[in-house]
């Protein structure tokens, strides 16, 4: 006799298929969340390094923001010191020279002549005075104007006094003389 095979062996093969099917997509589910897992984790690794790097690097830049601050502040102080010291400098080497132009001053004056007041602003003076004659202004000018220690002598204006004397004002600029000149 034939042989009948009545089993549904194809619904079961389906079955069996379709089982090993679902396994498979399992098994691939899991290898996905899994390669999204270490890919993820990869990434906030990579971010979380990258973060804690630029925060270094601002406090570094911090910190160099402040010794850059002091060192501006020191630069400051330094230019200031030097200008003070250059200032004192030349107060005290300009010292000796108040003396000396006082005393040329005294040596281009001539006799029945004096000053009532003189007034520096910068190397500029303004001398009033009194004179008994006109005379004796020409002859101060012209030893202001041969004189190593002043130039350029500017008569302002003379008046005649009732005392018999003439009052006068003057411009004159101080010159610095050749080393030779002042010895």
């Amino acid at each position: 006799m034939a042989k009948i095979n009545l089993r549904p062996w194809r619904e079961e093969l389906r079955q069996e298929k379709q089982k090993e099917y679902v396994g498979v997509l399992v098994l691939v589910l899991m290898a996905a969340g899994m390669i999204w897992w270490f890919v993820s984790g990869a990434y906030n690794s990579a971010i979380n390094d990258q973060e804690s790097r630029n925060q270094y690097i601002e406090t570094q830049i911090s910190a160099l923001d402040k010794k850059i601050k002091e060192i501006q502040e020191l630069r400051t102080k330094r230019q200031e010191l030097l200008d003070r010291m250059k200032l004192i400098q030349d107060l005290q080497g300009n010292r000796p020279v108040i003396v000396r132009i006082f005393d040329e001053m005294a040596r281009v004056m001539p006799e029945e002549l004096f000053f009532t007041s003189v007034s520096a602003k910068g190397k500029q003076f303004t001398l009033k005075g009194l004179a008994s004659s006109n005379d004796q202004i020409s002859q101060l000018m012209r030893n202001f104007d041969g004189s190593p220690w002043f130039a350029n002598p500017n008569l302002l204006g003379v008046k005649a006094g009732d005392n018999g004397y003439n009052s006068f004002d003057m411009l004159v600029e101080q010159s610095t003389p050749a080393t030779e000149a002042v010895k």
